[in-house]
């Protein structure tokens, strides 16, 4: 074609806002260190960014930003016919489930921690620190959350001392709450609990130091509503379970991006507990 070969090379342009991009994905990468680019873009989008997956994944190759390792598949218990034995949650209060996970302050002491979920809209409903737990004290925990959301159809657990316990049995069976155990050994019936635990260990408990059993509660209690009304979930659209909680009452408006925090996630109600964690020692 007589046509020189270097006027035909694609030359690749870069966008006036890249840099203000590239800034923010950096700050929420180092604010969210286990979100992966996905999730990332997400918080971008709701934060006004018009940007897409394919943009961030790009940005964050670049940057050198590590993608969390996924998890390893596991199996999964089946009847004959194919199905699960797993009861699927279709509706909100459905389906609770509850399990324990351990944890120790900075003098070594344990500490367990009772997480409540609901499976149907992945609502954390619970979390709450003991040293020690016993049948009485986790009926109080579910009391205090049945009184404000209401008494479930089902609560699904593993076959701990606690939640086999007859007093439990007894009090749930009069509330009219049936109970799931799952067949002991087989941690994966109880998924959607299986799957919160590693979510809270990973993000929270993984990266703080407890002084105090008030200030691990204090804590715990604010991860819990980051949970339910900021964190993106993959399984609901990367929406957070309950964002009404907080949308509610935050009236911000969609504004231009900032490069180094977007103003809508800077009106969600992150408080910094700094002084009153202080206060505690």
């Amino acid at each position: 074609m007589g046509q020189p070969r270097g006027t035909h090379r694609y030359r690749p342009t870069q966008r006036e806002d890249e840099d203000r991009l590239t800034q923010a994905i950096v700050v929420l990468a180092g604010q969210y260190g286990r979100y992966g680019y996905r999730r990332i873009t997400a918080l971008l989008v709701r934060a006004g960014w018009k940007v897409g997956k394919d943009r961030v994944e790009r940005i964050w190759r670049r940057e050198g930003l590590k993608v969390p390792k996924r998890q390893k598949p596991r199996g999964r218990l089946w009847l004959n016919d194919g199905s699960c034995v797993r009861l699927r949650p279709t509706h909100a209060g459905h389906v609770w489930s509850y399990d324990f996970v351990s944890a120790r302050t900075h003098d070594g002491r344990g500490v367990r921690l009772l997480n409540l979920i609901d499976e149907s809209t992945r609502e954390c409903l619970l979390i709450r620190a003991e040293r020690r737990w016993s049948s009485a004290k986790v009926i109080g925990a579910l009391a205090d959350v049945m009184v404000w959301k209401g008494v479930p159809e089902h609560l699904r657990s593993d076959n701990g001392p606690e939640f086999v316990a007859k007093d439990l049995r007894k009090w749930l069976a009069d509330t009219g709450a049936k109970t799931l155990y799952i067949e002991p050994g087989s941690p994966w019936e109880n998924g959607y609990c299986e799957s919160f635990n590693s979510k809270l260990r990973d993000e929270f408990l993984n990266g703080e130091l407890f002084y105090s059993m008030k200030e691990l509660r204090v804590l715990a209690e604010r991860w819990r509503v980051h949970y339910n009304t900021v964190r993106p979930h993959s399984s609901l659209g990367y929406r957070p379970p309950a964002p009404e909680a907080w949308l509610t009452s935050t009236s911000w408006q969609q504004g231009e991006p900032v490069a180094s925090l977007p103003a809508p996630l800077a009106a969600i109600p992150y408080i910094d507990l700094t002084s009153e964690i202080n206060a505690l020692h």
